[in-house]
C-alpha cells in the first residue's frame, strides 16, 4: 500500500481555504470533512487521533461514515477548526 504523503505549505493553505469556503456554504457533511480537516492541517490518521485523544479506528471510522461519533468527540475535532456543532437548515431543493 502506498505511504500517505504529507501536503506542501501551498497546499494546506488551499486546503483549508477550501474548506473554509464549504463551511461558508454549509456544504460539510461530517466523512468527509473530517478527512478534509485533518489533510487541511497534514496529518496522518494516528496523528490526528493522537492530537484529539481518540484511537486511529476511531477516526478512521468515522472518516469512513461508519461510526457514530459523541457530541463530545464532534466538538474536540470542530475546536481544532474554529467550528462549532449545531444544527443547520437543510436548504430546498427545487423539483
Amino acid at each position: 500500500m502506498a505511504r500517505w504523503k504529507k501536503p506542501t505549505k501551498e497546499q494546506v493553505s488551499v486546503m483549508r481555504q477550501d474548506l473554509a469556503e464549504q463551511a461558508r456554504r454549509g456544504g460539510l457533511h461530517l466523512p468527509d470533512a473530517v478527512v478534509d480537516m485533518r489533510k487541511s492541517i497534514g496529518l496522518t490518521q494516528q496523528e490526528f487521533a493522537n492530537t484529539l485523544g481518540l484511537t486511529r479506528r476511531q477516526v478512521a471510522e468515522i472518516e469512513a461514515g461508519i461510526a457514530n461519533p459523541t457530541l463530545e468527540t464532534l466538538d474536540k475535532i470542530g475546536r481544532l477548526f474554529g467550528f462549532a456543532v449545531g444544527f443547520v437548515p437543510k436548504r430546498r431543493q427545487d423539483p
